[in-house]
């Protein structure tokens, strides 16, 4: 991908001291808002750019590949994938009131659905949103929610009916799109410290009688499962092209260090244990680019021809977050390993890219889960689990 557009400060120095300070990158936000790439898979008529997973994809590939990582491209990741509900489902006049200010920069958005005691299943979410006239109460807690310091919004996924009563273990989740009013009671965000991506904050959010309207409701009550999936796709795409940026940035990195590293009076690059390490792990990305481009080409296809299944979207989605993330991991770790010693400094940034490289290996979904979902779906052997 092509970041000339891009400052050698704004790559490295400038993440790099965001990494270690934890401070958010609002001058990335508002640029990307000031040129209209924050919207640039929602809709025209609301100020969006009109076009598909497949140009966000690329777009979050470039910021990460430019030196932000995975941290620079989860800055605006939330605000891309969790509306893509918001913008299909959502009423005429919901789109206008909770998208335009989004695509404008004016406001931001977090994405609350993992739960701490639920994880991936979660059909079994316990946050529970209670009718009580013209507005919900919403109880429980949702965590790794990213950039819910810096947010004034959430797209959420409670519950409206116990689970006991469903007839569906997919029904009885309802999906909204809500205020996160810092000041308001019931609402308490704790920060949470972490491994890698500090400059955007991963937070526990603690609900006890939130008061939301009751018209911040997103399609028909119950259905918000099905509502969500639409979303969840997307993210796999997103995250896939996050994780090629990440990679290849990282074999720069090593392949300039081992041509000007002079040891035995000759470049390391040039001795086959460097070479061929890095070779094949650009290989495998090039791999992982085709899967991860062919996801989100068809995801966009989807949207216009029904012959296309969610199951065989699911597949292709799922199939490129686990390659790319696992050629991923590959490409950072070999390239620490060809700077040696300095690998492990910080000035030559590729420490960074290793810790952030586990980002799209754990999230938001496992590898473990994808390969049980791929050997059931695709494969026809027995659910595991």
């Amino acid at each position: 991908m092509e970041t000339s557009g891009f400052s050698e400060e704004q790559m490295t120095d400038y993440w790099a001291k965001r990494d270690e300070t934890g401070e958010y990158p609002h001058e990335l936000h508002a640029a990307l808002a000031a040129d209209g790439w924050i919207g640039i898979a929602l809709p025209e008529e609301l100020g969006g750019a009109g076009l598909g997973i497949s140009e966000a994809t690329m777009m979050l590939h470039t910021i990460s590949e430019s030196g932000a990582g995975i941290a620079g491209a989860q800055s605006i990741h939330a605000n891309v994938y969790a509306t893509q509900p918001v913008a299909k489902f959502a009423t005429a006049d919901q789109r206008e009131k909770m998208l335009q200010p989004l695509i404008a920069g004016k406001t931001r958005t977090c994405f609350g659905i993992t739960e701490p005691n639920t994880g991936l299943d979660t059909l079994k979410l316990r946050t529970f949103a209670k009718r009580e006239g013209d507005h919900y109460l919403v109880s429980g807690q949702k965590i790794w929610t990213s950039s819910a310091q810096v947010a004034s919004t959430m797209v959420l996924l409670a519950r409206t009916t116990p689970l006991e009563e469903v007839k569906k273990k997919s029904e009885g989740l309802s999906l909204f799109f809500i205020d996160l009013d810092k000041e308001a009671p019931g609402l308490e965000l704790k920060r949470i410290k972490k491994m890698g991506g500090r400059a955007v904050d991963a937070n526990e959010v603690f609900f006890e009688n939130y008061r939301i309207p009751a018209d911040t409701l997103i399609g028909t009550e119950g259905q918000g499962f099905k509502i969500v999936l639409h979303g969840m796709n997307a993210e796999r795409c997103l995250l896939a092209g996050e994780a090629l940026g990440l990679g290849y940035v990282a074999l720069a990195k090593a392949a300039n260090y081992a041509r000007e590293r002079v040891v035995f009076d000759r470049p390391i690059g040039q001795n086959q244990a460097i070479q061929h390490p890095l070779a094949a792990a650009y290989m495998d990305l090039e791999s992982a680019k085709l899967a991860t481009y062919h996801a989100a080409r068809l995801y966009d296809q989807s949207t216009r021809d029904p012959s296309i299944t969610q199951h065989a979207l699911g597949v292709a989605c799922n199939s490129a977050k686990y390659v790319a993330a696992e050629s991923a991991y590959t490409a950072c770790e070999r390239s620490v390993m060809a700077h040696g010693g300095m690998g492990y400094a910080q000035e030559y940034h590729v420490e960074r890219y290793l810790r952030e490289c586990f980002v799209p290996r754990l999230a938001p979904v496992s590898r473990e889960m994808i390969m049980s979902y791929v050997a059931e779906k695709v494969l026809g052997l027995p659910r595991s689990y």
